[in-house]
């Protein structure tokens, strides 16, 4: 597997020339198992098989493919691929990941030449419940457009309201949505309303009655002299298995160290780690000691952009001094989706112009997301995995971007989705990459 210094970027191309080809001519392989029109028989699991039987069979055997990714320069961190490779995918699942995978033996093949193809991005702090009364987006509208595959809503909802969210929005979304459930009871408008809000039996109960989409409890602080929401936030962390998401919003740093060093335990996250609100630095722009001690006893740091929570004034000397978040997530609500821009692929870039490289950013956007999560399983290209993959362009020029408090940050390169992949299927592709050119298209097929 080809090695590549961290900083290299993938060769320079338009992205909107005609002249470039965005698709390889399809080929079809005559295999046994394939039903009529050419498609593999039975459940998802069983075409996942037959294909790596067949991968097992003489070197002249055939593997068959819904959709082969070709020539895109993967990055997957979790198993350390980093350089030129093909992915391919069976049904829902990834298939194969390696060089050179044959193009006839796909149904559907795409050039991925000139873009990344990584595994399909974690937001790990949005507001995702449009039906709410709350600052809640469309979450298909607003992840799948910028390579997320799996969001977690960050406490719109708590016991009391953590049902209807379910059913009207997270089981007919087609992003994988999850959730911390808020401590507070009404959710997000109940943050900050005092002991009346809080019962930690209810909300284990219900973390409990949906342990697949309730990732773990968030809980704001607004008052460094009440700790309860924290504490029972944390309670009922322990008692059912999940994390802590904490959101600090005082307007003095009063009680923070003993927030990161004595309330929150290894594991749990401290959100919008760049705002104007965190105490990340003194008055001398040093970073604090207990903030490496808390990191030094796992606490992990999340970006969480949103309306307020992410300055270059703050971000830029943190990150000079080695303070790197250890995820990156958009924050992203009806006050931040247009200014100052906080999708997770604007976050991303503002990021790689403050000096990440593109393997930190896109590392903190899956592989280290699903770990703070506890969704391993998520995250990577891993052969038999879901297949969730996104294709994203690093673009160059001059472009501008602005942070939580309008400033602006003028910078060189800017990453853009130009394809995502949801369990198997193309949901987004801007650039036509899995389309032919219309002269060439024959009847169109979406219309019946």
């Amino acid at each position: 597997m080809e090695e590549e210094d961290a900083r290299q970027r993938a060769p320079g191309v338009r992205h909107d020339d005609p002249r470039r080809p965005h698709r390889l001519r399809r080929q079809r392989a005559r295999l046994p198992g394939l039903a009529h029109g050419r498609r593999l028989r039975g459940s998802p699991m069983r075409r996942l098989g037959l294909v790596l039987a067949f991968g097992a069979l003489s070197a002249g055997a055939q593997e068959i493919y819904d959709l082969l990714i070709k020539n895109g320069h993967v990055i997957d961190p979790k198993n350390g691929r980093n350089g030129r490779l093909d992915v391919a995918v069976v049904s829902t699942r990834i298939a194969k990941v390696g060089r050179d995978l044959p193009a006839a033996c796909a149904r559907n093949v795409i050039d991925a030449g000139g873009y990344y193809v990584t595994p399909g991005l974690i937001d790990i702090h949005a507001y995702l419940d449009p039906s709410g009364p709350g600052r809640g987006l469309n979450p298909d509208h607003n992840t799948l457009r910028y390579g997320v595959t799996t969001a977690v809503d960050a406490g719109s909802t708590g016991w009391k309201t953590f049902e209807p969210f379910r059913q009207k929005v997270i089981d007919r979304a087609a992003v994988r949505l999850l959730a911390f459930l808020n401590i507070a009871a009404s959710g997000a408008v109940g943050e900050g309303a005092g002991a009346g809000e809080l019962d930690v039996d209810a909300a284990v109960a219900m973390v409990r009655k949906y342990p697949r989409q309730i990732v773990g409890l968030k809980a704001v602080l607004s008052d460094s002299r009440d700790w309860r929401a924290v504490d029972q936030a944390v309670q009922a962390a322990e008692r059912t298995g999940g994390v802590v998401m904490a959101d600090w919003r005082l307007e003095t740093g009063e009680g923070h160290r003993e927030l990161l060093l004595e309330r929150l335990r290894p594991g749990d996250i401290l959100t919008q780690v760049y705002g104007r609100l965190t105490p990340l630095l003194d008055p001398s722009k040093t970073l604090p000691p207990y903030f490496l001690d808390a990191r030094r006893r796992g606490l992990l740091f999340d970006v969480g952009h949103g309306a307020a929570g992410f300055w270059f004034r703050i971000a830029a000397p943190a990150l000079e001094q080695g303070f790197l978040a250890d995820t990156i997530s958009s924050g992203l609500d009806k006050a931040s989706v247009m200014l100052p821009g906080a999708t997770l692929t604007n976050v991303m870039s503002k990021l790689l112009n403050l000096g990440l490289t593109l393997e930190q950013v896109i590392e903190r956007t899956t592989v280290h997301a699903a770990r703070a999560i506890r969704r391993p399983e998520l995250g990577t290209l891993e052969e038999g995995g879901e297949a969730d993959i996104a294709v994203l362009a690093l673009e160059r020029g001059r472009f501008a971007f602005l942070d939580s408090g309008r400033a602006k940050l003028t910078g060189e390169v800017r990453l853009r989705c130009a394809l995502t992949v949801r369990a198997g299927s193309v949901v987004w592709d801007p650039d036509g990459l899995d389309a032919e050119d219309w002269r060439e298209a024959g009847p169109y097929s979406n219309f019946k």
